[in-house]
């Protein structure tokens, strides 16, 4: 009796200690989603600031919690797209569950889910591999003169149509050199970060070329007619052109370009100097396919269909509906099946990116982000408040800004507040503006900070983290570049 006794504590006092061995991981594995809960918890029990209300202090609470949680990553990111769906619902007073739906499927939202759809359907039809192999014969098999060429397209044509759409279409032509290269991600965890981020950092710089790069530039454009032009020719210089935002902006994105390529070059060291490995098998594979068949021109014809409406009627209808217009057309004409769609897709994505823009929105309807914004002026120390110092302040501020929400919004918030610091200052309001709706690209540091972003994480081969380590030197790059041509070029030129 005594000896069955002792058995049985025995096998109690082991079964405790690996409960408690399992209660330490997982508070070592989940430390940082606690972190952020307390954080919050504390946050919200403080008093509202002074000119802040109740709902946009909660709104703040739950960005600064979704921040912290983007980062660490201590959940899988839907996760915490659903939370903060859950936290709008419950926290904020006035707001139910049928506004925050209606705020998750914008145009936006429906634009990434349309152009993941694409770029499924644009694999399944083995174009990625074409447009690759076009690619690395203008560039040769050099990884640096691959990232540089795969920088400058993205570029170009993000300068032009904007930066949703190149993204998507460059995706698999990434995503096919990296896997010809090794089957293994860990293996080409520096080479895919490469070629990813040329990607979405060649769109995001380029965006800024022209005014139909984005939505931010036009933005801008109407905010200097409206505030500024009276009908008078001494405020005609109000009445910017698309040929003179492209003097202005389209050198600054020129200047950067090299930059870009360094910085993810020092920052990730491609375990390859040369993809002539994958230039080989990509040459037989398209070798192999042969000429092209009648259903890769009707695949292609698809798309710049899709392109073509993007240009000249996403203002009418919206880039959403006509990206998913795309993904139908593929699906219905059976160059794709639905099955294909479903399983290549990275729904998640989708979700993370509608409950970033739904908080945005929030930020921006509770005062919140006008909150931030003012404080951050009133808190400027001496000397940032004109000349270059206020121009500094005012880039930091909107990088601060449009990586919270999307760079449109961002400009929206802010726009009124840098042309407002520019007649008080005595500052150009032009150069205020050129340098707030610049800035806006700088969403180099989250996920969730630009379409472009978001899209290149999709592939999977990306952490968040990632974002965070290239992205602190993309924006002092950037910030410094924009200073310099704020100082020297733009005066130069008679702005």
């Amino acid at each position: 009796m005594a000896l069955f006794t002792t058995r049985r504590s025995r096998r109690f006092r082991l079964r405790g200690t690996r409960n408690l061995r399992s209660m330490g991981y997982f508070l070592r594995e989940k430390r940082w989603l606690i972190f952020a809960f307390v954080v919050g918890i504390l946050l919200h029990l403080a008093p509202v600031p002074d000119g802040l209300t109740y709902a946009g202090k909660t709104v703040l609470v739950i960005s600064v919690v979704a921040v912290i949680l983007f980062v660490t990553e201590p959940v899988p990111l839907p996760a915490v797209a659903f939370m903060i769906v859950i936290a709008q619902i419950l926290m904020l007073k006035g707001v139910d569950s049928k506004q925050v739906a209606q705020s998750l499927m914008s145009d936006s939202v429906l634009f990434i889910m349309g152009s993941l759809m694409l770029a499924v359907a644009i694999v399944k039809q083995k174009l990625d591999k074409r447009l690759a192999y076009l690619i690395v014969r203008m560039t040769g098999t050099r990884t640096l003169n691959v990232a540089v060429g795969i920088a400058l397209v993205s570029g170009l044509m993000a300068s032009v149509i904007g930066e949703h759409t190149v993204a998507a279409m460059m995706l698999p032509v990434a995503i096919i050199l990296i896997t010809l290269t090794s089957d293994d991600p860990k293996k080409v965890r520096g080479l895919a970060a490469v070629l990813l981020f040329s990607i979405a950092y060649g769109c995001s710089i380029a965006g800024i070329g022209t005014p139909s790069g984005g939505a931010r530039n036009a933005i801008m454009i109407g905010y200097w007619k409206e505030f500024f032009y009276n009908g008078d020719e001494a405020t005609k210089q109000y009445l910017v052109s698309y040929v003179d935002w492209i003097k202005v902006c389209y050198p600054v994105f020129l200047a950067q370009l090299p930059f870009v390529i360094g910085i993810l070059f020092f920052t990730f060291k491609p375990e390859h100097k040369h993809l002539t490995r994958a230039v080989v098998k990509l040459r037989t594979i398209v070798e192999k396919e042969g000429a092209m068949k009648s259903s890769d021109w009707i695949a292609i014809m698809v798309f710049f269909a899709t392109l073509l409406g993007w240009i000249f009627f996403s203002s009418e209808i919206g880039l959403g509906t006509i990206a998913l217009l795309g993904a139908v057309t593929y699906m219905v004409l059976g160059l794709v099946r639905w099955e294909d769609l479903n399983t290549g897709v990275n729904w998640g994505v989708v979700w993370l990116y509608a409950a970033a823009i739904s908080l945005g929105i929030q930020m921006k309807d509770t005062g919140a982000a006008l909150w931030v914004a003012d404080n951050f002026i009133s808190h400027l120390p001496g000397g940032m408040d004109s000349g270059i110092g206020l121009y500094a302040s005012v880039s930091v501020l909107t990088t601060l800004v449009t990586n919270t929400m999307s760079n449109g919004a961002a400009v929206a918030v802010l726009g009124p507040i840098s042309l407002n610091m520019a007649t008080t200052a005595g500052e150009s309001p032009l150069i205020l503006g050129y340098i707030t709706a610049i800035s806006s690209a700088f969403a180099y540091l989250t996920v969730i900070g630009t379409p472009a972003c978001t899209i290149v994480y999709a592939s999977g081969y990306l952490k968040t983290t990632d974002f965070l380590k290239v992205g602190w030197k993309m924006v002092i790059m950037s910030t410094i570049i924009l200073l310099a041509f704020a100082m020297f070029y733009w005066p130069a030129i008679g702005l």
